[in-house]
């Protein structure tokens, strides 16, 4: 076989780019539509993610807390003689009674108020993963004393680099003076922009009207080698129905699911990731349905010379990849400074996963295939008898 007769033309790429302005166009669609979706996505995940922020720093295998708990933002409290009873099963090790609550920050700067997440418990105990915390528990003995998270928003003042510069840092919250002794990084959610550790006694003290011998959340640790699940069924079947007993994951999930179909939060981003969708979809059809349309004679003198529909459609389905493939690229660059710049401003953990750049992409070639899909019905009319 000679060189010319084995060489294959690009047509699809040819067809592509024969019209400049018409292949910007296009590729500037699909790179919004993309974009969007990005965003959509990754506001969405970053709000599941920061939401349990706070549950995944917890030194524990389960959890108890009240049946009328529904979030981290609407805890309520239960007997705290639930966690003695709980030391009934041999598994489990140990307890620790958290306060869990929201208390109104004074910038020490301005002097404005916000909400803050309060976090309560006896400095002896090892209530977080994190050692730092761990380490510095010792400072929260003294009533009065916190533990500041340096990842809060900016709008609760200049606390971390107050304190680093050696300064004194104190101010009010719920009315009563507290001093800042020590720093330790979480990160705000969509729940709480920042978070406080400190003792029971120093809770009691911002929340005088807490109700006596009640807590908002109780840590279990068991036995290595314990099954959580199993622990679990069990404690429910031992403990009365004022609380409910979940494994860590569990908790996440709760809170997770909270989210996603209590709020309107969670369907907000998936509908605007959807609305970018079909804005992809509608662009991308109209730029191939046009384009096979203006080469509709062209397409018709090709099946006169002996190639059939079948080739035909695979020239348009190689427009709709190489439109998919081209036009994903710039989206997920500039999609990825965009998540710079918003984790920057609001410090949620907005970040480009695998998982995420996957799915769009492969929206993305749906999207194009599919509107593809629908211009390859426009090459049943190719028919040089009716065209010539």
């Amino acid at each position: 076989m000679q060189f010319w007769q084995a060489r294959k033309i690009p047509l699809a790429w040819l067809l592509l780019t024969r019209q400049p302005m018409r292949l910007a166009v296009a590729l500037a669609g699909i790179g919004f539509a993309g974009l969007l979706m990005f965003i959509q996505l990754g506001f969405r995940d970053a709000l599941f993610d920061s939401s349990v922020t706070v549950h995944k720093m917890f030194d524990t295998d389960l959890v108890l807390l009240s049946p009328r708990t529904t979030s981290s933002i609407r805890m309520a409290s239960f007997p705290r003689r639930r966690l003695a009873q709980a030391m009934a099963n041999p598994a489990v090790v140990d307890i620790v009674p958290v306060h869990w609550d929201f208390a109104l920050w004074r910038n020490p700067e301005n002097k404005s108020n916000r909400p803050i997440l309060a976090l309560a418990y006896e400095p002896g105990h090892k209530v977080f993963l994190d050692e730092k915390i761990t380490d510095q528990s010792s400072r929260l003995t003294q009533r009065g004393r916190v533990l500041f998270d340096e990842l809060s928003r900016n709008e609760f003042g200049p606390v971390p680099e107050w304190f680093r510069q050696g300064r004194t840092v104190e101010t009010e919250a719920a009315g009563k003076r507290l001093r800042v002794a020590g720093l330790f990084s979480a990160g705000p959610s969509f729940g709480a922009d920042g978070t406080i550790l400190l003792s029971n006694e120093t809770f009691l003290n911002l929340f005088p009207n807490a109700p006596p011998g009640s807590i908002e959340l109780g840590l279990i640790r068991l036995r290595n080698g314990s099954d959580p699940t199993k622990v679990r069924d069990q404690l429910r079947r031992l403990l009365p129905n004022d609380v409910s007993v979940l494994t860590k994951q569990g908790f996440m999930d709760m809170e997770i699911n909270y989210w996603r179909t209590s709020t309107a939060i969670g369907f907000i981003f998936g509908l605007g990731a959807a609305m970018g969708f079909v804005v992809g979809c509608v662009i991308v059809y109209q730029i191939l349905y046009s384009d096979v349309s203006d080469h509709l004679p062209e397409y018709a003198t090709l099946m006169a010379m002996g190639y059939n529909l079948f080739s035909l459609v695979g020239v348009v389905a190689r427009e709709g990849f190489l439109l998919a493939l081209i036009g994903y690229l710039p989206a997920l660059g500039v999609s990825n400074l965009l998540y710079i710049a918003i984790k920057s401003a609001t410090k949620l953990p907005v970040l480009m996963i695998f998982d995420r750049a996957l799915l769009v992409f492969v929206m993305i070639l749906v999207m194009c295939m599919g509107s593809a899909a629908l211009a390859m019905r426009r090459l049943g009319d190719a028919d040089p008898a009716e065209i010539f």
